[in-house]
């Protein structure tokens, strides 16, 4: 796995995907807040309304995709799938070599229940080895043929934003009724404008890579430091990729405390702040491509609480064949996607034999 200490990378081959520098990829965890803050739209401001409309970027997936899908199930329920990648063109470019391409960095299904009262989270890592479907290329326009035992991460390389959502609906079974997708830059303006994340850590975390100090105790993370711990997995659980999904995970529980907590619509000004900001940062499909449409979606999302939404990651096991890679359980992650399409919470059962929700990487966020 690409996250296995001491073990060398192994990289997919083939020609990566150029992408535009503006289009600046990077963590999924602003979504949250960023779901949260632009119901500014609702304030209004006439000039708020028209700059945040300005600030968006959208893609047509379901033009992309046609009809070619699962079916829509109309039953009040939703599902999103939140992505990040690892572009480091532009202002990224301080997070590594910028390599002209990106593939997604980070993946997460959201599932919103019926009454929206409560919701899951499904992670998938980057380096699961999946049947890739056939892709239409959103840089040429040619048909990219599917590949089996293809990293999950290269959908999005070869095929953009359709072809990511292709990829889960053909491994799920599930539609996704929408697409987000967030960027480093915007992640830590988010944070820094809410005044930062509170957590506590249960043991030091020293990651050269993530450039992450922190002692055991309790923190108040900036942007930066926030940045550098859902980024964080060669000094904590076993350094892979599982072990920083699990920091991510704790960390957006903590998110979502903080945004609930600021009192941000108490002060205009903070609000706009939040929203330009958060308008900015993220790429959604078009039926969200407005801000009108995602205040009625983030206001769909704003009773959530951590409390209410219950996280996990889709039931792996490392490849026998390949130590540096992960590959799907197949029965216990079928039970994950039956409880999402039957609207039921997920099964404890489901997840007791998956190498992703095992370790140490768990328990080092509070």
């Amino acid at each position: 796995m690409s996250g296995q200490s001491g073990s060398t990378r192994i990289r997919a081959t083939g020609k990566r995907r150029r992408k535009p520098s503006r289009r600046r990829r990077a963590t999924v965890v602003a979504a949250w807040t960023a779901a949260g803050v632009v119901v500014v739209g609702g304030a209004g401001l006439g000039y708020a309304y028209v700059k945040l409309n300005d600030n968006l970027k959208a893609v047509d997936i379901n033009a992309a995709l046609g009809k070619n899908r699962p079916v829509d199930v109309d039953n009040g329920s939703q599902d999103i799938l939140v992505l990040g990648s690892d572009s480091r063109s532009g202002a990224n470019s301080a997070y590594g070599v910028d390599e002209g391409s990106a593939r997604s960095d980070t993946a997460m299904v959201l599932h919103v229940n019926k009454g929206h009262k409560t919701a899951s989270v499904v992670s998938i890592p980057r380096d699961t080895l999946v049947t890739r479907p056939d892709c239409t290329s959103d840089t040429t326009g040619q048909t990219v043929a599917g590949q089996q035992r293809a990293m999950f991460n290269t959908a999005y390389e070869v095929g953009g934003p359709a072809c990511a959502v292709k990829t889960v609906e053909s491994m799920s079974g599930i539609r996704m009724d929408h697409y987000v997708e967030v960027d480093f830059t915007g992640f830590k303006k988010l944070i820094d404008q809410l005044g930062g994340v509170k957590i506590t850590t249960t043991r030091a975390i020293d990651d050269s890579k993530s450039h992450l100090h922190l002692q055991p105790g309790t923190h108040t993370l900036d942007g930066e430091q926030s940045l550098g711990l859902v980024r964080t997995r060669k000094s904590v659980g076993d350094g892979s990729d599982l072990g920083r999904i699990q920091l991510q995970q704790a960390f957006i529980k903590a998110l979502m405390e903080q945004a609930k907590g600021v009192g941000v619509f108490s002060n205009p000004k903070t609000l706009f702040d939040l929203a330009d900001t958060a308008t900015k940062a993220v790429t959604t499909d078009s039926d969200l491509g407005s801000v009108k449409k995602l205040t009625g979606f983030a206001t769909g999302l704003k009773g959530l609480g951590s409390k209410n939404v219950t996280m996990v990651t889709m039931p792996v096991q490392y490849d026998p064949a390949d130590p540096n890679r992960v590959i799907p359980l197949e029965e216990s992650a079928q039970q994950v996607w039956t409880a999402l399409k039957q609207d039921k919470p997920i099964p404890a059962s489901a997840t007791e034999k998956s190498a992703g929700d095992k370790g140490e990487a768990g328990k080092v966020v509070q």
